[in-house]
């Protein structure tokens, strides 16, 4: 079927091509161009579809998964619901072990999808047989017909925002865009728009967002896996506690570290002055340009895109829970204006 007048076949013609939207309030006192590249646009309302359509598809072509097969995956959330949705769709069924760090949001959404859910804890090593990498390894050698997608050591998690993220905002800022600031967990998409971007001009600046608690920043400047780095966080599908092959460290010029405090606080905020309303990691990425921001990085001709990566709604009962905020002690340092619910009785 012909695309005519926002008709589609089905939700999955509906992934990519989401817009980039200039950041006017937050990152006013800084020189230069900001905007988001507001992946929530995704009908999964995450860039992850990408990278679920893509995979999927690859593996269709090369004949490694038909219909009535099972699909499983190791995810915080995103990507288990874009591989749940591209399954629905295809018809095949689909696993996922998911870090108990998800958001319970998140995780009734999986359910809701019909995925089979296993939730598994987070504060463990990644070779800890309870550990989601691997409960999903373990499946996958139990069920027959079935394929691991493995998004963490997966080319194609690179490639498809290669051939899709990347020449997106190439286009959208005329090839203007001067620095790239996107958070790193499996590292697909930094590592596969980089790519594009620094094909086209070298001279793009790309700024991996991390996590304290998490090793990719460390490993970046020295290549040595630092075991001492590890330890629990808050921030979901953001830094890691292993080396992903599903990222390119030589696209990426240097990391930038946040904390869960001021991400949480930066996401609540890109919700009052911008009307963006955006998940935990794109609080991060925010967070980021504005400490890169105060270090006066940015010069007046600079196009700078911020990739966000997912919707708010993912995190009512996290970031955008006063109760969970104040659990944390998030308002301990903050004094953040809270307006109270007036009940009319």
């Amino acid at each position: 079927m012909e695309h005519k007048d926002q008709v589609f076949d089905n939700v999955l013609d509906l992934v990519g091509n989401t817009p980039l939207v200039k950041l006017n309030k937050i990152a006013s006192k800084f020189e230069g161009d900001f905007y988001a590249k507001v992946e929530s646009f995704n009908p999964g309302h995450s860039s992850k579809d990408r990278i679920a359509l893509y995979i999927i598809e690859q593996a269709e072509k090369e004949g490694i998964l038909s219909p009535g097969d099972t699909i499983i995956e190791t995810t915080s959330g995103n990507t288990g619901f874009s591989i749940a949705m591209v399954s629905i769709i295809k018809g095949y069924n689909c696993v996922l072990a998911v870090s108990s760090k998800s958001s319970p949001d998140k995780i009734d959404m999986l359910k809701t999808m019909g995925a089979k859910v296993y939730v598994c804890p987070a504060h463990v090593s990644a070779d800890d047989p309870r550990s989601y990498y691997q409960v999903a390894k373990r499946l996958h050698e139990e069920m027959e017909g079935s394929i691991y997608i493995n998004q963490y050591f997966n080319q194609l998690n690179i490639d498809a925002h290669y051939h899709s993220t990347g020449p997106e905002i190439w286009k959208q800022t005329a090839g203007k865009i001067t620095h790239l600031i996107a958070c790193s967990g499996t590292g697909g998409t930094i590592s596969g728009t980089a790519k594009y971007l620094k094909e086209k001009n070298p001279n793009v600046k790309v700024i991996g967002v991390d996590a304290y608690g998490s090793v990719l920043k460390k490993y970046h400047e020295t290549r040595q896996f630092d075991e001492k780095e590890i330890y629990p966080y808050r921030i979901e599908g953001l830094g890691k506690n292993l080396i992903p092959t599903a990222t390119d460290f030589d696209v990426i010029d240097e990391f930038i570290k946040v904390t869960d405090e001021d991400s949480a606080h930066t996401a609540r905020k890109l919700a009052k002055t911008e009307g963006i309303f955006a998940g935990y990691t794109s609080g991060a990425a925010t967070q980021a340009l504005l400490q890169l921001g105060e270090e006066n990085r940015f010069k007046k001709d600079d196009c700078v895109v911020v990739i966000f990566p997912d919707h708010g709604a993912r995190y009512m009962s996290k970031v955008y829970s006063d109760k969970w905020m104040e659990e944390q002690g998030f308002f301990d340092s903050v004094n953040e204006a809270v307006e109270e619910i007036q009940y009319i009785k």
